[in-house]
Parts: C-alpha cells; structure tokens; sequence
C-alpha cells in the first residue's frame, strides 16, 4: 500500500489494513522524506524513490504483489512497473497525476477548479487551479497556514486533508521541511519518468478510481485510451483524498477487483457504444449517509448504512418490475 505525498503509511492504517490483514499479507511503508523514514538531501524523483520501494520488496522477500496507491504514490508504483513489470499482480490506482496525461483544450478543464479559485482567492493564496502542480503548491501553503494557526477556510480542508486533523502541524511540519531543506521540491515537480508509450505495454490488471472533483480525473480521463483492458471507476461527489473520506467504496470495489467480479462483467451496456468510460456502482456513500441511483436516475437515500440501501433498492427493483418498468441492472 503506497501512500502520497504529505502523507505517510498512516493513511491506510486504520481504515484499511486491519481489515485487509484478516486475508491478505499487508505492507506499508513510509517513502523517503515521509513519517519515520529518513530525509535525505537529495534522491526523490519517482525513479528515485520506486528503486526504494523495489528494494524494500527484496528485502522482505515479495516477489510479487497487489498494490493499492494513492496519488503520486502511483506515479512511484508505474515507475516501478514500467521497470520492473513481473513485480505488480495488480494495480489499484486512486487519483494519480500524471504528467504525460496534462493537455490543455476544452475536453481538460477542471471544471470543479473554477469555484476552488474563488475559495483561494478570498482565502488570499496566490495559486493557479490550472496549474498542474497546483495541488502540491496548495499543501505547501496550507502547511504554512497550519503552522501560524489560521484558519483554512472549510471548502480546502478535503483538498489538503493530511495537514488537518490531530497529526496536521507535525506532518505540516515534516512537509516544509522536505520542501525547504532538500531537492524534494525540484525533483517531485519534475519529470514523472512516465510516457504514454510505456504505460501502453502495462499488462497487469488496472483498477483506477478518480473522484468527480479531483484535478487528477483529467488524468483518468487520458488514460481511458491507453488502458482498454482496465476498469475505470468514479468516485462520485469526491474530492482527491476519498480514501480516506469514502473508505467503505475503494473497500468494496477492491474487493470486487481482486475478486475477479469486474472482469466478469460486460465492459459496455446495451446503447451505451463503443467509448470507455467511467463506470460507477449505483449504490455511493456521501457525507450525509448512503444512497443509490435506479437506471432512471432518481435518487434515493439518504440511509444509514450500505445494507439499507441495498434493502431499499431491491425493494424498488422488484416494485417496478410488478409495474412493468424496465429493473435496474
């Protein structure tokens, strides 16, 4: 499991590993410059620090493995991959930038960054949404915010989420220091090491997740050409931290995933064409409890929990169905 930047093997702790553990053999590890991890001075482009990762596998002894990565955690993991190929079983990939993937034109706009840049503006940072590294210049900013204790305004705490909460002036703290006293800064804005030719030749089974307000979907939305073999799923109403804030949706669907479920499924539904696209599942958590969405999309929720609302639908499904109106599949 292989978190981002800002972050460190925390992030998966405690809403995954110990569930994952009951079945699975689970390592997390902090990158270089991260949590408990030495800082040194330089060695931090992705090439750098997926030669890290590789070595701690030899070390351990795993020849080979699943990996579930967060943001510029997968841009570490592909390095890796591209590689080192025989090394991946599978790939989860939740909301990973990648650089190759950065176009401008009508199709790559984030659209949800228009009304963050209000946010910045009134909050007086001087940042660009458009700016692909945006999202690491926000953490640095915020950083500086947390360690003066001002107030950072709700809309920006789910984008810089690490730096909030118990733990955020210590990790505040680490980032800074990361920034301000090594080549981190030069180097993890740099070059990914990654060309779309060589993700192409990736093989490996692919799930990518992208949050329907995150930066990083205009990444998901390039890569729908470059894996025809992989599933690609959104995570509605979701910023680029739901890991943490939908952990119950990645759970299932990496269930679902390593399960084999989704390649079981048909990739394209009857009238829906040839196109990739972003699938999702009709059953979605929010912040305000559970919900699902029938195929004529109505909205039904909120419930307290996953399995009312799947009591819920299957009751709708069935009523329906005595009515002679098309199910929900």
């Amino acid at each position: 499991m292989v978190h981002g930047l800002a972050t460190n093997m925390a992030f998966w702790y405690f809403q995954y590993a110990a569930l994952l553990s009951k079945r699975y053999r689970v390592t997390l590890f902090d990158m270089r410059g991260h949590g408990r991890s030495e800082m040194p001075p330089e060695g931090y482009t992705p090439r750098e620090l997926a030669r890290d990762m590789q070595g701690l596998l030899d070390q351990l002894g795993i020849r080979r493995a699943h990996f579930l990565a967060h943001s510029f955690g997968g841009v570490v993991t592909l390095n890796m991959a591209c590689f080192d190929p025989d090394r991946v079983a599978s790939l989860v990939l939740c909301d990973t930038h990648i650089s190759a993937a950065r176009r401008e034109g009508e199709d790559h706009v984030w659209t949800h960054g228009a009304g963050i840049q209000k946010i910045i503006d009134a909050s007086g940072l001087a940042l660009d949404t458009r700016d692909p590294y945006f999202g690491y210049k926000l953490l640095t900013e915020v950083a500086h915010l947390q360690l003066r204790n001002e107030k950072v305004a709700p809309a920006l705490e789910e984008l810089v989420s690490p730096l909030m909460g118990k733990y955020g002036n210590r990790t505040a703290t680490q980032w800074l220091a990361l920034m301000d006293g090594t080549g981190a800064a030069q180097q993890l804005m740099g070059d990914d090491g990654l060309s779309l030719e060589a993700l192409k030749q990736l093989s490996f089974p692919i799930l990518a997740m992208y949050g329907d307000n995150s930066q990083a979907r205009l990444t998901g939305k390039e890569l729908l050409g470059v894996w025809p073999h992989a599933e690609f799923r959104r995570v509605r109403d979701a910023g680029h931290f739901f890991p943490t804030t939908r952990p119950a949706e990645v759970m299932r669907s990496c269930e679902l995933f390593w399960g084999g479920e989704f390649s079981k499924r048909p990739r394209h539904r009857t009238g829906e064409g040839g196109n990739r696209h972003f699938r999702s599942d009709r059953i979605y958590q929010a912040d305000d409890g559970w919900y699902c969405l029938t195929r004529e999309q109505t909205r039904l929720g909120p419930f307290a929990a996953q399995h009312e609302v799947r009591e819920q639908l299957a009751s709708y499904i069935a009523t329906v169905g005595v009515g002679g109106v098309a199910a929900v599949d």
